[in-house]
């Protein structure tokens, strides 16, 4: 199977995950860095050491073949108050990284918002919950486009804004009660929205060559049975989950049964005169696609339980077991390759945009064999099958353009830190102890290499 000539073969890290040196050159404390002190389990401030790392990552990038490598930068080293003033030292940081990836031949595909809050726009009132919040991301917008004209052709707006939006800790909004929570998550997201078309029009302005578009975490959601019921409680949790977010960001309004949905359960957002206007004034270039797993939904039985994940809280809908997919120890909703099959062609015929896969990956606990290796054949076969999909959705047309797995290198896990790695190389530390964070090719790595040196899968 062999892919176009000019297709993407990628990789991923983000910001807050990847790159430690959470108090060295003028950065700022971000919510990440105070939102997930966990007993036993690492924070942010090391991560894995990409601060440091950097150059020899580059080098091993370059070794593996990568054409485009999606990364993300870290808000709060840019600006790392709430004054509006750049860090020169953060700029300088990004600016080493990218002027290396381009020298090696690797296109630098920049996040601008990776669930990372500057903690100072928090305290000084309350983040995304107010709408100062857009004119601070414009400005940091304004600050990157300017910077990296020319070198940064590609830009994401915001990654997965489901979970940007939903997780306190990472946004710093704490509150308890679950309907004023939920009131929280659905007026953040609007200003979110806000914010992005914004970006997207004042990209346009200054560098008119580069693209720019949003990464949405897919919710591929299967009824539990063919019952009418059924069917349509899945597509009540898609539209909820997934598509109220894109066409917020592609059409720039809700889809309509989600404003129905929104204001009769009194959690439609505060609008102001003018707001239409901008979220219809902009659309994407691309829209990126952050894969998994497929969830399965049923109708919904019983009282509302706010015992799980804020965006799965609904009376329209239970999120249930899919007895059909295989499981792991962190991949308990199954491994479903074909779903992203599925997701991406709902996401085309909604759209029409063209489309790269940004996030895609195979969770696992890993530790150094005595060969002081790591054998992960389990990855390896995730990808290939994952990969072998978007072959075919090619084969169909549909205009895929870049496959960037999860992630580069083992990251800090938002909730599981160095107990769950994805990466194809691995890195040299423990959640309790930072070691010396040494860099080792997994035997996913060398495939991955074939794949990108063949640019495509090959018989086996």
């Amino acid at each position: 199977m062999i892919f176009p000539t000019n297709f993407l073969w990628g990789a991923s890290t983000s910001a807050f995950q990847v790159e430690g040196g959470y108090n060295e050159g003028g950065k700022g404390v971000a919510t990440t860095d105070l939102g997930a002190r966990r007993p036993g389990i690492a924070d942010n401030k090391v991560a894995a050491d990409h601060y440091h790392h950097w150059k020899e990552d580059v080098d091993l990038m370059a070794e593996l073949g990568l054409k485009v490598y999606r990364m993300g930068f870290s808000w709060s080293r840019i600006m790392p108050d709430a004054s509006g003033q750049s860090n020169p030292e953060g700029l300088a940081f990004y600016d080493k990284l990218i002027d290396y990836l381009l020298e090696k031949g690797i296109e630098p595909l920049v996040t601008l918002y990776h669930f990372e809050c500057p903690q100072a726009l928090v305290d000084a009132f309350g983040g995304w919950l107010d709408r100062q919040m857009i004119d601070h991301y414009l400005r940091y917008a304004e600050v990157c486009f300017n910077h990296f004209k020319g070198r940064v052709k590609r830009w994401v707006t915001v990654n997965e804004q489901l979970i940007a939006t939903a997780a306190g800790i990472m946004n710093g909004n704490h509150e308890t009660d679950p309907q004023k929570n939920l009131q929280n998550i659905y007026q953040m997201s609007y200003h979110v929205s806000l914010a992005e078309h914004k970006a997207m029009a004042l990209l346009r302005q200054i560098d008119p060559e580069a693209q720019i578009g949003p990464v949405c975490a897919i919710q591929v959601v299967y009824p539990y049975s063919s019952r009418a019921e059924d069917v349509l409680a899945a597509e009540n949790a898609e539209e909820l989950m997934e598509f109220y977010l894109l066409d917020l960001s592609v059409r720039g309004e809700y889809p309509p049964y989600v404003a129905s949905y929104l204001k009769s359960h009194g959690l439609y957002p505060q609008t102001l005169p003018g707001d239409a206007a901008v979220l219809k004034a902009s659309t994407p270039d691309f829209i990126g696609i952050n894969y998994y797993f497929s969830i399965c939904a049923k109708v919904k039985e019983g009282p509302v339980n706010y015992d799980q994940p804020p965006f799965w809280v609904s009376d329209a809908f239970d999120i249930c077991d899919n007895p059909h997919l295989r499981k792991t120890e962190w991949m308990d909703k199954g491994i479903d390759p074909m779903g992203l099959h599925i997701g991406m062609r709902k996401v085309y015929n909604r759209y029409r945009l063209p489309m790269i896969v940004t996030e895609n990956g195979m969770a696992y606990s890993e530790t150094l064999g005595a060969d002081g290796c790591i054998h992960d054949p389990y990855r390896i076969e995730y990808l290939q099958e994952h990969i072998e999909q978007i072959g075919i959705m090619i084969q169909e047309g549909l205009p895929v353009f870049g496959y960037c797995p999860w992630s580069f290198v083992d990251v800090v896990s938002s909730h599981q830190g160095f107990a769950k790695r994805y990466g194809l190389v691995y890195v040299n530390r423990t959640d309790t102890d930072v070691m010396d964070c040494a860099r080792i090719k997994k035997d996913s790595f060398s495939w991955y290499q074939q794949v990108i040196r063949q640019n495509g899968l090959w018989e086996s």
